[in-house]
C-alpha cells in the first residue's frame, strides 16, 4: 500500500454487492474504480444507472460520479496500476445439478488480476465461498504475482452481511467487520480500507481464513 493517508480502492463485480460496496465506498470518502467484464453493465453504472432496485442507491450514485471519485471500466489492467486494495465482489452462483458454490468467477477475477500487481497490494474476497477457497485463492496469488507473496501482495477475506432493501446502510454502517488475514500487514491494510467505517465505532472481529469463509454458512 502507498503511503497516502486513505488507500485506493478497486472493485471487482458490479453485481448487488459489488456496486453498493464501490458506491458507499466512495461516499465514505476514498476514490474508487469499479470493473465488470459485461461491457453494458459498466456502461449503464458510468451513466448513472443502477440495474437493480436498491433504496437510496441510484442517488449515490450519481453523488459518487459526480464527486469524480468513482469511475468503472472493464480493464484489469487500469485497476491493477490504480488501486491498492481489491475487493472481488463476483458472484459464486449454485453449480448445475449440484448444491456447491459455482467458483469459475472468482478463480478467474484472482488469476486474471495477479499477474498485473506488480507493487503491494491487498485482494480481498468479499464473495460467499466453502471454507479452503480463501487459502487456495492466496496460493494462486502468490503463484502468478509478480514477486509472489514476498513482493508485498496478500490476499484477505471480509465476508459481506447485506440485506436486501438495507444494503447502503448495512455497508455504511454495518454491525461488525469480519477480516480474515493472514499477516499483521494484511489486518492493517484493511482497518485503513475501513476507516471511517471503525472510526464510527464499528467493531471488528479479525479471525484466520476459514473462520471468515464459515461466518456466511
Amino acid at each position: 500500500m502507498t503511503t497516502r493517508s486513505r488507500p485506493r480502492l478497486s472493485v471487482l463485480g458490479t453485481g448487488y454487492l459489488g456496486a453498493t460496496h464501490a458506491v458507499c465506498m466512495t461516499e465514505l470518502g476514498f476514490e474508487v474504480v469499479g470493473l465488470d467484464v459485461d461491457e453494458a453493465k459498466v456502461a449503464k453504472l458510468a451513466a448513472g444507472e443502477v440495474p437493480f432496485f436498491e433504496p437510496g442507491l441510484p442517488e449515490l450514485l450519481r453523488k459518487a460520479l459526480d464527486s469524480g471519485r468513482l469511475r468503472f471500466t472493464t480493464s484489469y489492467e487500469e485497476v491493477a496500476a490504480f488501486a491498492d486494495v481489491h475487493f472481488v465482489c463476483v458472484g459464486t452462483p449454485q453449480q448445475k445439478d449440484s448444491y456447491a458454490a459455482d467458483l469459475t468467477y472468482v478463480e478467474a477475477a484472482f488469476g486474471t488480476l495477479a499477474p498485473l500487481l506488480t507493487r503491494p497490494a491487498l485482494v480481498v474476497g468479499k464473495s460467499t465461498v466453502p471454507a479452503g477457497t480463501a487459502e487456495r485463492m492466496a496460493s494462486l496469488v502468490a503463484s502468478l504475482a509478480p514477486g509472489g507473496a514476498s513482493g508485498g501482495v496478500e490476499v484477505a477475506w471480509n465476508p459481506e452481511f447485506l440485506r436486501e432493501g438495507f444494503a447502503v446502510e448495512d455497508t455504511l454502517h454495518p454491525d461488525r467487520l469480519v477480516f480474515g488475514v493472514g499477516s499483521a500487514r494484511a489486518e492493517e491494510t484493511l482497518r485503513a480500507a475501513f476507516a471511517p467505517v471503525i472510526d464510527g465505532g464499528c467493531p471488528v472481529v479479525v479471525t484466520d481464513f476459514a473462520t471468515a469463509e464459515l461466518v456466511k454458512e
